[in-house]
């Protein structure tokens, strides 16, 4: 089993990456930033410019991208952890560490349901949100952040199990839908609860997935009112199109993509969004470990999937996995900002693909090999075991 990733060195740091070829920033505003150098402080962006222009000296760890394009870590909305880098769904440790290898440096529980005989008593689920958001905030599985401890709500919860979740550092709740409440009028009261202490919601949207879900229709997601609408393209099965269309119109909610969903929808969905001039909305989640098994690069994927067959720059295909789900999650990564945490991935196209940049390579339906992960401006992994082999590779010179 992947354990916590080395802290680094002792004492103050400082990362340099240097001779990058793309900067791309995370953000749909500007998503192609003009410099080549970034420079970070124990683990937080200080610097973004050209290197005659920045403070490179004295780095404790020197990178030269040669040429590579640095991303911010890619951020996986939608995932179901369980006790480490273990899940008993598929049966398979690592999980974790695969995704790291495919460029996802953070993920965000929509639920611990897959835990081996979970409670359904109000006790038990909030002990396990509250175990989980204590273990995975104390391990870090190979560096990864994982946002854990988000509860599958129950009818018989009241008003200050909320309050006593949020006081024990629960932010999140597990998808509404997977548990006993599955009507408008329940629902939106306990989002509502959760929103009053500070708890983002997330709820299933289409078909059941699991046994003990159910279908979630375009009156339940409208009437609940979720922060984030989760797997709009369905986990697995999606609503009909005017369903969808129906929700893209009638809140102005985060809008999930997910890997184990539909893809026909997912593409649906992205068009309505743009139409709609409400990009930012969209976010993407692989909602695995699933019964689709687990999905490495399955962020890298859709980014691939959307640009390609979505017809959208690759550049803002990147966004709506990186700055989109930053600011919807409220995290301090996923953007390249001064201030922000350094947490990176060098990529370059892949050997022989036929498109002639990387950004290239994506909106041809190219997957990147990915060269090297960072988080908290210490490196994670090198050359990735799971993508194809990139054209260049970042040179560590120092560290």
């Amino acid at each position: 089993m992947a354990h916590d990733a080395p802290t680094g060195p002792a004492g103050p740091t400082k990362l340099v990456i240097r001779n990058i070829g793309l900067l791309l920033s995370g953000d749909l505003t500007k998503p192609i930033l003009d410099a080549d150098t970034v420079v970070a402080l124990d683990g937080r962006i200080t610097a973004i410019g050209r290197e005659k222009d920045v403070d490179t000296e004295d780095a404790t760890t020197l990178i030269d991208a040669n040429g590579t394009t640095l991303t911010p870590g890619l951020i996986d909305s939608h995932v179901h952890p369980v006790a480490g880098d273990w899940t008993p769904r598929q049966s398979q440790i690592n999980w974790i560490d695969s995704s790291l290898h495919g460029g996802v440096t953070t993920m965000i529980s929509a639920g611990e349901v897959h835990y081996p005989g979970r409670a359904r008593d109000v006790v038990g689920v909030k002990a396990l949100a509250i175990t989980a958001q204590r273990a995975f905030s104390a391990f870090r599985p190979s560096g990864v952040k994982v946002h854990a401890g988000a509860p599958v709500i129950e009818n018989e919860m009241v008003e200050d199990d909320f309050k006593e979740l949020a006081a024990a550092g629960v932010k999140l709740l597990g998808e509404v839908g997977l548990g006993g409440v599955k009507d408008g009028p329940t629902a939106r009261k306990m989002v509502g609860w959760a929103r009053k202490y500070g708890i983002q919601s997330t709820i299933h949207t289409g078909g059941p997935s699991i046994p003990g879900s159910g279908l979630i229709d375009k009156d339940v997601v409208l009437e609940a009112d979720t922060d984030v609408v989760g797997h709009i393209n369905g986990g697995h099965t999606a609503l009909p199109d005017n369903q969808i269309r129906c929700i893209c119109e009638g809140c102005k909610r985060g809008l999930e993509i997910v890997h184990n969903g539909n893809e026909r929808s997912a593409l649906y969905t992205l068009r309505l969004a743009r139409e709609l001039g409400e990009l930012q909305r969209v976010i993407l989640g692989t909602d695995g470990p699933a019964g689709s098994g687990v999905q490495p690069l399955g962020i890298l994927r859709m980014v691939s999937m959307l640009s390609s067959l979505g017809e959208l720059p690759a550049e803002e295909a990147f966004c709506l996995a990186t700055g989109n789900t930053a600011r919807m999650r409220a995290l301090d990564s996923g953007l390249i900002e001064v201030g922000r945490a350094a947490d990176f991935v060098l990529m370059d196209k892949a050997q022989h693909s036929p498109g002639t940049t990387l950004l290239d390579s994506v909106r041809l339906g190219d997957l990147p090999g990915v060269c090297m992960t960072i988080i908290d401006g210490i490196v994670r992994t090198q050359r990735s075991r799971n993508t194809p082999p990139a054209t260049r590779m970042p040179i560590v010179v120092k560290g």
